[in-house]
C-alpha cells in the first residue's frame, strides 16, 4: 500500500517539478534533474517516509514520467496529468536490482519473488509457468479497482511461428473474412456467427441496484467502501468474461487462417453523441458498441498475427461491403441498419447481410494482399499488417 502511495506522489512531484521549472524559468528538466531531486526528497525530514519504499521503484515512476513526455512531444499522447488516488491505477514497477528471484526445481518456471524492502515472499498464484531456466527482466505489481493484485513478468521468450495454412491446392493462403456487428458480433465469411454476450444487459439490473445502494451510503463510510467493491467485482467479472471469449475466439482463427481481413473501423467516431432529436436511442447504441469490445477484439489480432506469422489486412473504411453483392458485384443502394436480408437485383441472389459485407471483405484483402506480396522481393515475407489507407508506403517499403 505505502509502495503505490509512493510511486504515485513521486510521479506527481517529478510532473509539478518539470512544469515549474519550464514556466517559471523556461528551463528543460529530464529524467536525470529528477532523481537527484528525489535524493533530496528521501532525505528531506517532512518526506523520511519514501525511504521505506525502495528506490528503484521510485526511479522506475519518474521514468514512467519521462516516458510520458517524450509520447507527447512526439504528439502520440495528450500532456502527462497527475495521479490521482481514488482514479489511477496502483502499480509499481521492480527492475532485476529490486527483487529477488528463486525457481521452483520441482514446477520449472514458477518460483518465489521477494520485493525489495520485504522479507517474506509474495503468495503468487501463477497463471501460466514462464519459460524454464529464464529469469525475469521486470516485474509490475499492480492492484485494480476491485482490489486484486496482479504481478506481470516480464521475460525474454522466443515465440515459435506456427506452419503457415494453404487451402487444398496449396498455393492459395487460407483466408477469412471478418465482419464486426452488434446482431452477432463477429459474423464469418463461411456464414459462422458469433454471438454478441451482452453482458452489460445480462447484469444492468444487478449494476443499477447496487448503484442504488451506493448512493444511499454516506460518503468516506466503510459501508460505501463495501458497496463500491461490490460494484468494481462486478464489473471486472464482466470484463474478465469478455476478454477471455475474445483471446478464445482470436487465437482460433489465427491458428486456422493464414490471412485475416476486417473493416478498418472509427470507434471514436461512431461513440460520438447524437445532438437534438435520438440522443436516447444513440445512447443506447453507444452502450451496445462498448460492450462488443471491438478494439479490443483488433488488438488481439494485431499483436497474434505478429506472434505467429499471419497478416492481419484492414480493408478501407469507405469499401461498401454491405451493399454490394458478394456474387456479381453489382452495387445497390444503402441498406437501413434494419434490414438484414436482401436480394441482389442483378444475379438475383439473396444474400445475409452480415455474411455478405464478410465475403467481400474477404476478396478484398485478398486482393490487397496480393498487390503487396507479388511486389515483394524473393525471401521477404509479407508484413504483419496491410491496410489499404497505407497501401502505398506498403509498396514502397516492399
Amino acid at each position: 500500500m505505502n509502495t503505490f502511495g509512493a510511486c504515485r506522489w513521486v510521479y506527481n512531484e517529478g510532473l509539478t517539478l518539470r512544469l515549474g521549472a519550464w514556466e517559471q524559468h523556461r528551463v528543460s528538466v529530464g529524467f536525470a534533474e529528477t532523481c537527484r531531486a528525489l535524493t533530496g526528497w528521501r532525505r528531506a525530514e517532512g518526506t523520511s517516509w519514501l525511504g521505506e519504499v525502495s528506490s528503484t521503484v521510485l526511479q522506475q515512476a519518474l521514468r514512467h514520467l519521462d516516458g510520458a513526455f517524450s509520447r507527447f512531444f512526439r504528439g502520440a499522447a495528450k500532456y502527462p496529468q497527475r495521479k490521482r488516488k481514488h482514479r489511477s491505477r496502483d502499480s509499481a514497477t521492480y527492475v532485476r536490482t529490486g527483487f529477488r528471484w528463486v525457481e521452483d526445481p520441482e514446477r520449472p518456471g514458477t518460483g518465489r519473488v521477494t520485493l525489495a524492502k520485504q522479507s517474506q515472499p509474495l503468495d503468487v498464484r501463477w497463471s501460466r509457468a514462464l519459460p524454464a531456466g529464464t529469469v525475469p527482466v521486470k516485474l509490475s505489481v499492480t492492484r485494480d479497482r476491485a482490489g486484486r493484485f496482479f504481478l506481470s513478468v516480464l521475460v525474454e521468450e522466443r515465440i515459435e511461428r506456427l506452419p503457415a495454412v494453404f487451402l487444398r491446392e496449396g498455393t492459395e493462403p487460407k483466408s477469412v473474412g471478418l465482419d464486426l456487428g452488434l446482431a452477432s458480433l463477429v459474423t464469418l465469411d463461411d456464414g459462422t456467427k458469433l454471438d454478441h454476450p451482452r453482458l452489460l444487459t445480462k447484469y444492468e439490473d444487478e449494476l443499477a441496484r447496487l448503484q442504488r445502494a451506493l448512493h444511499r451510503k454516506r460518503k468516506g463510510s466503510k459501508n460505501r467502501e463495501k458497496a463500491r467493491l461490490r460494484i468494481a467485482r462486478l464489473y471486472v467479472l464482466i470484463g474478465d468474461v469478455r476478454r477471455d471469449m475474445l483471446d478464445q475466439f482470436t487465437t482460433r482463427l489465427v491458428r486456422e487462417n493464414q490471412v485475416l481481413v476486417v473493416e478498418d473501423l472509427s470507434i471514436v467516431t461512431l461513440l460520438r453523441p447524437a445532438k437534438g432529436k435520438g440522443k436516447r436511442r444513440k445512447a443506447k447504441l453507444s452502450r451496445s458498441i462498448l460492450d462488443a469490445a471491438w478494439g479490443e477484439l483488433l488488438r488481439q489480432l494485431r499483436y497474434k498475427c505478429a506472434w505467429y506469422g499471419r497478416t492481419l489486412v484492414i480493408v478501407d473504411r469507405f469499401f461498401p461491403s454491405t451493399r454490394r453483392c458478394s456474387s456479381c458485384h453489382a452495387k445497390g443502394p444503402r441498406l437501413d441498419v434494419s434490414v438484414r436480408t436482401w436480394v441482389c437485383t442483378e444475379c438475383g441472389v439473396a444474400h445475409d447481410r452480415d455474411v455478405n459485407a464478410a465475403a467481400n471483405l474477404r476478396d478484398e484483402g485478398m486482393r490487397l494482399y496480393w498487390l503487396v506480396a507479388l511486389a515483394l522481393p524473393p525471401g521477404r515475407v509479407s508484413p504483419t499488417v496491410i491496410k489499404a489507407s497505407e497501401l502505398e508506403e506498403c509498396l514502397s517499403v516492399a
